[in-house]
């Protein structure tokens, strides 16, 4: 029932942009976080930002570059990469996490891949 569906991602040439969106339905209670991860071949998934708690944290190697932008009521979430490089190349993925009990419960898209060629 849960289904969190992203769009936008593609082919991009270095030092571009690229918006990615995702939209989340059959949530039920308090969604506490919505953010994107990352994973690039042969590495684990990694953070790119998470917003939650009124503060978005962000991965070191994307802060500055990338911008999310979260609306609540909405329950989308949306990712501005921009001066994009090689090493952004990766599948990223749209993450929720809510409550839960005892413990909070995390949800995760299909992926949406995002290739930067220099």
């Amino acid at each position: 029932q849960v289904q969190l569906v992203e769009s936008g991602g593609g082919l991009v040439q270095a030092g571009g942009s690229l918006r990615l969106s995702c939209a989340v339905s059959g949530i039920t209670g308090i969604v506490n976080a919505m953010g994107w991860y990352r994973q690039a071949p042969g590495k684990p998934r990694e953070l790119v930002g998470v917003s939650g708690g009124g503060i978005t944290n962000y991965a070191d190697s994307v802060k500055g570059r990338f911008t999310i932008s979260r609306d609540i009521a909405k329950n989308t979430v949306d990712l501005k990469m921009n001066s994009l490089k090689a090493e952004d190349t990766a599948v990223y993925y749209c993450y929720v996490r809510r409550w839960g009990w005892p413990k909070e419960v995390e949800h995760w898209g299909q992926g949406t891949q995002v290739t930067v060629s220099s």
